[in-house]
């Protein structure tokens, strides 16, 4: 069985240990960064490792986490995604659709939350029927 490989942006670092304990005890491996420019620099080594991004949509070194995720997608078309903010889905998305394989979770959120996140984002999408 696959182990997956969580890559977790967050600013915040408190935050950002506890989730990798959530994530560690579903059973996930977790590589973890406090900014996007880091998150950028471990990519280039670990991009065929890693399996979802779960970031920040508000970083504080100038790339947000939409930018980060759509670099990285670019890279890796495969790479599933879950945002996550304090904001309301309207106010950080401005209403704006995500694609297929982003998911959103706002803050703050229940490790069961995360965990049902992670484990639905993780699910390959639906076959479509010819």
């Amino acid at each position: 069985m696959h182990t997956p490989t969580v890559f977790l942006v967050e600013d915040e670092q408190s935050l950002r240990s506890l989730v990798r304990k959530v994530l560690e005890r579903f059973g996930c491996r977790v590589v973890e960064a406090s900014s996007g420019a880091e998150a950028l620099e471990k990519w280039s080594r670990m991009k065929g490792q890693i399996d979802l991004l779960l970031t920040d949509l508000m970083l504080q070194d100038g790339m947000n986490g939409r930018e980060l995720a759509d670099k990285l997608v670019a890279d890796n078309s495969n790479l599933k995604v879950v945002f996550t903010t304090g904001y309301s889905y309207d106010e950080a998305c401005k209403g704006i659709p995500l694609p297929e394989g982003f998911h959103f979770l706002q803050k703050p959120y229940a490790p069961s939350t995360l965990v049902q996140t992670i484990k639905m984002a993780m699910q390959p999408p639906p076959s479509v029927a010819a």
